[in-house]
């Protein structure tokens, strides 16, 4: 069972559309196509330790996504190639069993995986760019230079501080000194996430006070209060005054794309998740908001983010949480340990109530489960939320589960093996084989880790919970759970008569 489906980034990926890369490359320019240096275990460090700056890509030969982005990485290191000094892209098939040492050392969990190596390798960072040919040049153009522009006019000011964008931008009386030093590190650290610029005089800027000397940070953001400044210097702090103000009192999850670095923000954050669902052009719509907003203003501070969202733009999270129409409008918040708590067809008065019997935990968590089937006699017994505890824990049984998604294609070639399982149990009352749609169902518990599908795993009568990892065939399955059941008492006492017939047919010899 060492092959899964990854399912990294399932949740975000239904909130956001990925950028979709179409590109065909004939055989005879592939042959012709030399600007991207191949890398192996041979030649990397090596390789690593002679540039200031270089792009390496990790990715997987059958990997679609790795094959759609080949002509675009390839032109975009045929552009960079050009600059004085150029930006050397490479690429590593770290699907090589020679390289899998190097890939885990860059934490390479999926493909294709790219990062940015500065100073021979000492630093490295996640590339976060565009994944089509243009937008390659520009990010690495702008990610090679400077971490941080000097701002010298207010045409400067404008050219840097975007209408969508979140800007730092250090004033200072002087570009030397502690102050200075530790903003440019921060830029360095938080270059990829975030635009930097630091300046001599505040006039230059759009917004905020215009004669300060500084040192100041003045952070600009499309939302909100639009800017804020900050004068405590140390990099943590500057790092996380830059982290938490970035991300907005509530974030809007619509239909326009330039809300979606926000939104990936705002699930990327360690906080407990309260997402409002509502149809923007409803009566209560402006209402419900407000109030939202009021309370979103009082528990920010307590370990809550908050966002609101369309629900023409929020299919995906409507099916990811298993929502109905009807139930709009809602609030649901997910914690990162997988509770829920769930409240359905919200008027705005509801809004503050509902939230301070959430923050002192008088709501019940919601489950995502399917209705319990009415019946249930196939050899493979369907397990949901709502039945797991009775089927899997409290039944006495040991329990072979399958957790599957429909739309998964080693699921479905496992499903009729697993049919060959349970046939051969048919008799044996002590042993279930069962299976869960787990994008339909929530899991219950901490026992199993789901991080890819088809996931199988053992739970014996007595309790012990193991995953199945050997090969995808009846006689395999069937010795696993040969090997790992226990004995239920019945058993053993049937085990116990068979014995003192044995004994019994020895005496009579």
């Amino acid at each position: 069972m060492s092959f899964r489906v990854p399912i990294c980034f399932l949740f975000l990926s239904l909130f956001l559309f990925a950028s979709q890369i179409s590109a065909d490359e004939s055989a005879s320019e592939a042959k012709e196509k030399e600007f991207v240096l191949t890398l192996d275990h041979s030649n990397f460090s090596d390789t690593i330790k002679k540039h200031d700056f270089i792009v390496v890509e990790f990715y997987a030969p059958w990997c679609g996504h790795c094959k759609k982005l080949a002509p675009e990485y390839e032109k975009a290191a045929s552009i960079l190639s050009s600059l004085d000094p150029p930006v050397v892209l490479a690429k590593v098939d770290a699907n090589e069993e020679k390289n899998k040492d190097i890939a885990n050392e860059y934490d390479v969990k999926g493909y294709p995986t790219i990062k940015i190596l500065r100073s021979g390798g000492k630093h490295i960072q996640d590339y976060k760019g565009p994944r089509e040919a243009d937008g390659i040049v520009e990010y690495l153009k702008k990610q090679s230079g400077p971490a941080s522009a000097e701002i010298k006019s207010a045409d400067d000011a404008s050219a840097l501080i975007g209408e969508n964008k979140v800007v730092a931008v250090g004033i200072f009386p002087k570009f030397s000194g502690e102050e200075y030093e530790n903003f440019i590190a921060l830029a360095e650290k938080l270059r990829s996430d975030y635009d930097f610029g630091h300046t001599l005089e505040a006039k230059h800027l759009p917004r905020g006070e215009s004669s300060v000397a500084g040192p100041v940070v003045r952070l600009f953001k499309p939302f909100d209060e639009l800017y804020v400044d900050f004068k405590d210097f140390k990099v943590e702090a500057l790092e996380k005054f830059v982290e938490e103000s970035s991300i907005p009192v509530v974030t809007v999850f619509n239909n326009d794309p330039s809300n979606h670095p926000f939104v990936v923000k705002f699930f990327n954050t360690p906080n407990a998740k309260a997402m409002l669902f509502l149809n923007f052009t409803s009566d209560s719509a402006e209402a419900l908001k407000s109030k939202y907003r009021e309370a979103a203003e009082e528990y920010r501070s307590q370990g809550v983010s908050f966002l609101v969202g369309d629900v023409e733009a929020s299919q995906g999270a409507f099916q990811y949480f298993g929502l109905k129409e009807e139930d709009v409008p809602l609030i649901i918040i997910q914690h990162n340990d997988g509770k829920k708590f769930f409240k359905p067809n919200l008027e705005p008065d509801h809004v503050t109530t509902w939230l301070k019997e959430y923050k002192d935990g008088k709501v019940t968590p919601y489950l995502k489960s399917e209705p319990i089937p009415e019946t249930n006699n196939e050899p493979v017994k369907v397990v949901v939320a709502n039945n797991f505890e009775d089927i899997v824990f409290k039944s006495g049984k040991n329990v072979l589960l399958e957790f599957y998604a429909p739309w998964c294609g080693h699921c479905k070639k496992l499903a009729p093996i697993l049919d060959e399982v349970a046939v051969s149990y048919q008799n044996d009352a002590d042993v279930i084989i069962a299976k869960l749609d787990a994008t339909a169902n929530d899991i219950p518990g901490e026992s199993f880790d789901v991080q890819g599908y088809p996931t199988v795993y053992f739970k014996s009568a007595s309790g012990k919970i193991s995953p199945y990892e050997g090969d995808r065939t009846k006689e395999d399955i069937i010795q696993f759970i040969e090997k790992s059941r226990d004995k239920t008492g019945q058993e053993q006492a049937q085990g116990k008569d068979e014995s003192v017939k044995q004994e019994q047919g020895k005496d009579e010899l």
